[in-house]
């Protein structure tokens, strides 16, 4: 094999960093914890979101960059990265090919977890 080679993971990775990072590929939904927030707040949290870079083998044990722990506002969020089928009825087949993946995005407070 390839020492260069991507592996599945890494392009999982390199997926969902893209689409978190930008929010562009797939959709992003909050929940009404979230939107609780001021205006000024929520976009405080989604620019942490899409910067966010803490990832350890306690947050990441899979290294798939999908998921993360945020304190602002006063609070603590949780961002939660999902792959679904084209339709959003179950798991992807292979995260790993956009062509059959929706990757699927969730901001919360941490206590509607």
């Amino acid at each position: 094999m390839n020492a260069c080679a991507e592996t599945q993971t890494d392009r999982i990775r390199t997926l969902n960093d893209a689409f978190r990072k930008s929010f562009v590929g797939g959709r992003v939904v909050v929940t009404s914890g979230t939107t609780t927030l001021s205006d000024i707040d929520r976009l405080a949290l989604f620019a942490a979101v899409k910067n966010f870079d803490t990832f350890t083998s306690d947050n990441d044990p899979y290294g798939e960059h999908d998921f993360g722990s945020i304190d602002i506002a006063g609070g603590r969020f949780f961002w939660k990265l999902d792959c679904y089928d084209l339709h959003c009825l179950g798991h992807s087949p292979n995260a790993a090919d956009p062509a059959v993946t929706t990757r699927v995005l969730t901001i919360m407070r941490a206590d509607e977890y």
